[in-house]
């Protein structure tokens, strides 16, 4: 089958593209971006081809399957386009920007019965998938308290725009800054893990340190910690940051009633379990995908899977509405300084 792509940034690029083009079922991918440019470019490394408008690529037949990889604004538009289309969709995250464009997807997805998937790709690495089970099966008692982080040194360093003046930064195009596009991974993370919701948020945030490109802090938060309660009583804290300067940072411990269990924490072991007497158990799993580390990430074969199969998404657009709702309370908390309740997903 043949695969489109909407939007030629750095994550189609970098993710998509790489990954469609290894997949045995891909036969071709057809690109689309506003700037014509990025789509030759991509259509030339990927020996694919070009179309010059969304509607040439939604309207094409041969064309089973799309990726949304446009800018936060445009995936309720693109992709719910797509699925009334008769296409099966893979939607990079944030789902979208407000709860009533999110339920315009999930309303569209069921119309159209074809497969949706957000990339909410923590849930596809075998560190956190493994992590899920040994959770799920109380190896180490019942989680009570976590902490989570996910920070780098800003989109500007890895994006196709790497400037100042990268989308990223504008409050009408990404809507939540660092929050929408680092921290949804990881509060997304936490519902998986734990088979849970969180259901009440504090947080802070501010534009700590980046500039635009008039030398005006940003737009949007550059930086955010937040605590939170989950469903089943866990409470835990988060930080998400585009200014951690060093190194990246996408670690996640979880205290439990016999043990800990540390993600991505150590720099041998993906995953590390210490356990209250004292025991300490290693796994060596595969590295987390960074922005440095370009590696398969799986999503791309999972998604092509349920298209093929029928099997459930890992992660639905009913868990990627989950996640935008906690992202959305999370700031509401921040900017009114206040404990908000999650709405129910």
């Amino acid at each position: 089958m043949k695969a489109g792509i909407i939007g030629c940034g750095s994550i189609a690029k970098l993710r998509h593209a790489p990954e469609y083009k290894e997949n045995k079922h891909i036969s071709e991918i057809v690109f689309y971006d506003r700037n014509p440019e990025r789509a030759d470019r991509l259509a030339s490394m990927f020996n694919g081809s070009v179309v010059r408008s969304v509607d040439a690529l939604l309207e094409d037949p041969t064309i089973k399957v799309i990726s949304d990889c446009s800018s936060n604004e445009h995936h309720h538009i693109f992709t719910t386009k797509a699925l009334l289309h008769g296409k099966h969709v893979l939607c990079e995250k944030p789902i979208s920007l407000t709860v009533a464009d999110a339920m315009e997807i999930v309303e569209a997805q069921k119309k159209s019965d074809k497969v949706l998937m957000v990339d909410h790709n923590q849930r596809f690495t075998r560190a956190h998938q493994k992590a899920r089970e040994i959770i799920q099966e109380e190896a180490l008692g019942k989680v009570l308290t976590f902490r989570t982080t996910f920070g780098h040194k800003g989109p500007e360093h890895w994006g196709v725009n790497k400037s100042n003046s990268t989308w990223f930064f504008k409050k009408e195009r990404s809507g939540f800054g660092v929050a929408g596009d680092l921290g949804i991974h990881k509060l997304d993370l936490i519902h998986y893990l734990l088979d849970d919701e969180i259901t009440k948020i504090s947080a802070f945030q501010g534009a700590l340190n980046k500039l635009d490109e008039k030398g005006k802090p940003i737009e949007v938060c550059d930086n955010v910690v937040a605590s939170m309660q989950t469903k089943k009583g866990c409470l835990g804290s988060a930080s998400f940051s585009w200014s951690y300067y060093g190194e990246e940072d996408n670690s996640t411990i979880l205290y439990c009633e016999e043990g800990i269990l540390k993600i991505y924490h150590h720099p041998d072991y993906q995953l590390e379990i210490i356990k209250s007497n004292g025991e300490k158990v290693h796994y060596q799993l595969e590295t987390i995908q960074t922005n440095d580390n370009q590696t398969n990430t799986g999503v791309i074969d999972a998604f092509i899977e349920c298209v093929n199969t029928g099997k459930k998404p890992i992660a639905s657009g009913q868990d990627a509405l989950g996640s935008l709702k906690v992202v959305l309370a999370m700031l509401e908390a921040a900017e009114t300084g206040t404990v908000i309740t999650v709405d129910p997903f």
